[in-house]
């Protein structure tokens, strides 16, 4: 049996904190003794204490883009130093013969490992793209402290290559629990009256500089010109300290007139309510998004999925069958695509089934857990 010491950065149930929520399902059932700690309370915190998952609170110096300038990086040291020594005392008391880092923010667990020669699994979700300095220093830390670097994708690890030995990743596409999308759940349409009869065209996701928000609403304004049976739907929130993000996506929304055409829902817990709820799940990412786990949600749900054409939403959707790819940077042509969609109901069926039959198949739970397991070692029950 494995003693394993999980950190993550977040309490979110965004896709990252899925994944690491399945994750650690699929070791308890193996067998394995698992520590989790996190940098803060919230949904995942209380997903996890419900399950009776032993669980700790420090604040780990997690990587946010806010921290990007000097004082920011000293402020990121000084936290960091602390985690340390408080992870240094747990994985004496806990016996840790194992520690996962989950995404390339949490950097702690790295140095404490390195240091206790205990083996360092590092899985990473992200896609950096700037700045430069910031990305080799990344590649540096991550090729220098990790024994094993797991990617999500394939555009992530074309993403790092350069900078991590090849010899020490490993391609492990994202798998969850589906059996919530596929029930039936309650319509929320009645919380949008304004929906009421239309076809509704929705996105969820972090509101952040680059999940496409702003996007999403340019090509609704180029839309509702054309079609009169249509409203949008935004769901999600900003991380703590970039609100600001949400403040600009309001204003957006009034500046381009679209306020009797969208309705912004906040964070919300029922996404598969809220999918189902759906006719069509646009994913607008301005930059690429590494393997994006509502993605998933939305095809297990049959909903057809249109996404820009970069990053891991290439390696989910067959462009013409289960959705459509289209670019990351022209409103016009991408509302066309979803102009597609909007004409015909038959074909939103089509893509749809055939979106569900290939998540179920490619990106399954059971397939996930099964190769997640392997990497901490086998263990007899």
């Amino acid at each position: 049996m494995a003693h394993i010491l999980m950190l993550h950065g977040s309490s979110d149930l965004y896709g990252a904190s899925k994944i690491f929520l399945n994750s650690i399902t699929a070791l308890r059932e193996a067998g394995h003794q698992v520590t989790v700690v996190l940098s803060e309370d919230g949904p995942l915190a209380k997903e996890l204490e419900s399950s009776g998952i032993e669980l700790h609170f420090q604040k780990m110096g997690i990587l946010r883009r806010k921290y990007f300038n000097l004082p920011g990086l000293l402020n990121r040291a000084k936290t960091i130093w602390k985690a340390k020594k408080f992870l240094e005392k747990l994985i004496t008391e806990k016996q840790i013969t194992h520690l996962y880092s989950n995404t390339s923010a949490v950097l702690v667990g790295a140095f404490v490992a390195k240091e206790r020669g205990i083996r360092h699994i590092w899985h990473l979700h992200e896609i950096l793209v700037g700045p430069q300095w910031f990305v080799s220093l990344m590649g540096m830390l991550i090729n220098r402290y990790a024994d094993l670097v797991v990617v999500v994708s394939q555009a992530v690890w074309d993403n790092w290559k350069s900078k991590v030995s090849e010899s020490k990743m490993l391609l492990l596409y994202n798998g969850i629990d589906y059996s919530p999308y596929l029930l039936q759940s309650t319509d929320i349409r009645n919380e949008i009256p304004k929906a009421e009869g239309k076809i509704l065209i929705g996105m969820i996701g972090r509101v952040n500089h680059w999940k496409g928000q702003p996007y999403f609403l340019e090509m609704a304004k180029e839309l509702i010109h054309e079609y009169q049976n249509i409203h949008f739907l935004i769901v999600g929130d900003a991380y703590p300290g970039t609100e600001a993000f949400v403040t600009e996506m309001l204003e957006k929304i009034k500046t381009l007139g679209l306020n009797e055409h969208i309705t912004y829902l906040g964070y919300r817990e029922d996404i598969p309510a809220i999918l189902q709820s759906l006719d069509i799940f646009v994913l607008p990412s301005t930059l690429p998004d590494p393997l994006p786990t509502v993605i998933l949600e939305a095809m297990a749900s049959s909903k057809p999925v249109i996404a820009t054409q970069h990053g891991g939403a290439c390696e989910m959707i067959i462009h013409n069958e289960t959705g459509y790819l289209i670019p990351w940077s022209n409103a016009k042509e991408g509302a066309q695509f979803i102009g597609k969609l909007i004409a015909d109901k038959t074909k939103r069926e089509e893509m749809g089934a055939k979106g569900k039959v290939r998540v179920l198949e490619k990106f399954s739970s059971d397939t996930y857990q099964t190769k997640f397991i392997k990497l901490f070692g086998d263990v007899k029950k």
